[in-house]
């Protein structure tokens, strides 16, 4: 054996060394024993130095606590209950509640997005703008933003765009922008731009990476409704991501409103925005972005469907 050896009930290497005497019998059957040989190397600690020799001992007997055996029974008793706790659906119950598996996003950086979940529903990848209408006067519905390099970019004075489709019911909707990397302008005359989601008030896309505003006005506050919970604002140049969660106002039969319309923003993966009760009161709705001027990109932008479930009209 090669294994470090101790004295006096302490330990050393993976094994705790005790006479049979101080340990609880109930505690045997974790424990496996062992007999150390005359001659079986192993180092042993005398006067507090670590002596790697054979051992000159006859037949003396120790009881080894070692961590696999003792870990492997642990498993066992967490199995145990696992399967016990399960008892408490039926094998209906288990295939009818079993949640859907999802490919999870990847991680975006500043050269590439992050994949898109298996379950999104993409509205713009970086090729074109088939999926988005503007606002023209002339009649014409085409999206006039610049497509390059994989993203989206204002382009001043052709006006705010939206999606084509709406998604209907609760969602989570994810898009990335960039603010210029050269710096002009300052408070709201800096990377201002924002995200509409029907039915809810303005998502704040602005530079505030050091660069002061009221703060109803700054990044991921829903402009002049609901001040940012904290600034995650990345520096200019740098992409962001924004995820809002929109949750629609849910009525029961009569009528009464028994969930109110909210929304959640998560800044660059931080909570700015904590389920504020503010719009949410139409059933559907697309995504717009605002020409504000400033060249702001976008890319990577994608919408969940999420089933949530309905809150229970008091009384029953």
């Amino acid at each position: 054996m090669a294994n470090a050896v101790t004295r006096n009930n302490r330990i050393s290497g993976s094994h705790l060394i005790l006479p049979s005497s101080s340990i609880d019998k109930k505690l045997l059957l974790l424990i496996p024993r062992v007999d150390l040989k005359a001659g079986a190397k192993s180092g042993v600690v005398r006067d507090g130095q670590f002596d790697h020799s054979y051992l000159n001992l006859l037949s003396m007997k120790y009881y080894l606590l070692t961590l696999t055996p003792f870990f492997a029974n642990l498993s066992i008793l967490q199995a145990q209950v696992s399967v016990s706790d399960a008892g408490r659906w039926n094998k209906e119950q288990v295939k009818n509640e079993r949640p859907a598996v999802v490919t999870p996003p990847g991680h975006t950086t500043d050269s590439k997005p992050g994949a898109v979940p298996s379950d999104a529903i993409v509205f713009f990848d970086g090729r074109d703008l088939s999926k988005w209408k503007g606002r023209a006067k002339d009649g014409n519905d085409g999206a006039n933003w610049q497509v390059k390099d994989g993203f989206m970019e204002v382009v001043r004075g052709t006006g705010s765009i939206q999606t084509r489709n709406q998604v209907e019911g609760d969602c989570q909707w994810h898009i990335e922008w960039c603010t210029p990397a050269e710096v002009k302008g300052n408070s709201q005359g800096r990377g201002n731009s924002g995200v509409f989601i029907g039915g809810y008030p303005e998502v704040q896309v602005l530079d505030s990476f050091k660069n002061d505003t009221y703060p109803d006005g700054q990044a991921s506050s829903l402009y002049k409704k609901s001040v940012t919970l904290v600034n995650a604002s990345r520096g200019p140049g740098k992409w962001q991501t924004y995820d809002i969660i929109c949750i629609r106002e849910k009525k029961g039969a009569d009528g009464k409103v028994i969930q109110p319309g909210s929304i959640t923003v998560l800044h660059n993966g931080v909570v700015t925005q904590f389920a504020v009760q503010e719009g949410g009161k139409a059933k559907s709705g697309g995504l717009s972005l605002q020409d504000h001027g400033n060249p702001v990109r976008f890319r990577n932008i994608w919408a969940r469907k999420l089933v949530v479930p309905r809150i229970k009209p008091s009384g029953n």
